[in-house]
C-alpha cells in the first residue's frame, strides 16, 4: 500500500480501512484509490484476506490423571464482509484464538482418559472448531479448520508407557519362549515313546525268531527218533 498525491494502492488479496477524521468510512479493494487528504480521509490500516495459521500449545491432565500437551492448528481469515469487526474489535487475533483453545481443551481433554484422548481426536478437533467458529463470528473472523495435530504425553508418563511396552514385550518372549520349550518336550517325549516301542517291536520279532527256531529244532529232533523208532 502506498500514499502519494492523494492516491492509495491495496495488493492483491488485502483490504484498506478507510476513515474521514478519524471515523470509518469504508472498505478498500486491491487496486488503486483516489485519498483526498485535505478531506481528512486517511488509510488506518490493511488486512490480509488470506488464511493464517496458528498453532496453540496446551496442556491438561486426564479423566487418569496423565498429563498431556494437546497441539492444535487453526486456520482463520476475517470475513470479507465483516471487515470493520476485524479490525477494529480485536487487537490481537491470535490472542484471543488461543484464550478460547485453552478453555475448550482443558474443558474436553479432563473428561477422557489417555487412550480415548487419542482415540477422539477428530471429536476434540470439532469441539475447538465449534467454540471458535462462535466466539470469533463475532470479531469479524472465520474459522475455516481446525486441526488436532499432535496428543503428546508429559515425559513421566510416557517413560512409564515405554516401561510397561517392555515388560509387556518381556512376558511376550517369555510366554513364547515357555511354549517352545514345552513342544520340544513333547516332541521329546513323543520321540523317546516312539524309541521305546520300535526297540519292543524288534526284541519281540527277535524273541519271536528265537522261539520259532527252537521249535524247528524240537520238531526235527522229535522226527528224527521216531524214525529211528520206526
Amino acid at each position: 500500500m502506498g500514499q502519494s498525491l492523494g492516491c492509495v494502492q491495496v495488493k492483491q488479496s488485502n483490504v484498506a480501512v478507510r476513515e474521514q477524521f478519524g471515523k470509518f468510512d469504508g472498505v478498500l479493494e486491491p487496486g488503486l484509490h483516489c485519498m483526498p487528504w485535505c478531506f481528512g480521509y486517511k488509510v488506518a490500516g490493511e488486512l490480509s484476506l488470506r488464511v493464517r495459521q496458528l498453532q496453540v500449545h496446551c496442556e491438561s491432565k486426564t479423566k487418569d490423571n496423565m498429563f498431556v500437551k494437546v497441539v492444535a492448528s487453526i486456520h482463520y481469515r476475517p470475513f470479507p464482509d465483516k471487515i470493520p469487526d476485524a479490525f477494529y474489535k480485536l487487537l490481537n487475533a491470535d490472542s484471543q484464538i488461543r484464550a478460547y483453545v485453552f478453555d475448550v481443551i482443558r474443558e474436553t481433554v479432563p473428561k477422557l482418559e489417555l487412550d480415548t484422548v487419542f482415540e477422539q481426536k477428530s471429536d476434540i478437533a470439532k469441539a475447538v472448531q465449534k467454540e471458535l467458529a462462535k466466539a470469533m463470528y463475532d470479531y469479524g473472523f472465520e474459522i475455516v479448520q481446525t486441526l488436532i495435530v499432535d496428543i503428546a504425553p508429559h515425559i513421566v508418563v510416557m517413560n512409564a508407557m515405554h516401561e510397561i511396552n517392555a515388560a509387556a514385550r518381556k512376558r511376550l518372549v517369555a510366554e513364547e519362549k515357555g511354549e517352545e520349550e514345552k513342544i520340544l518336550k513333547i516332541k521329546r517325549a513323543e520321540g523317546e515313546a516312539e524309541s521305546r516301542h520300535l526297540v519292543g517291536l524288534g526284541i519281540a520279532r527277535q524273541s519271536q525268531a528265537i522261539i520259532g527256531g527252537l521249535k524247528d529244532s524240537v520238531l526235527d529232533c522229535f522226527t528224527e527218533i521216531m524214525l529211528k523208532r520206526g
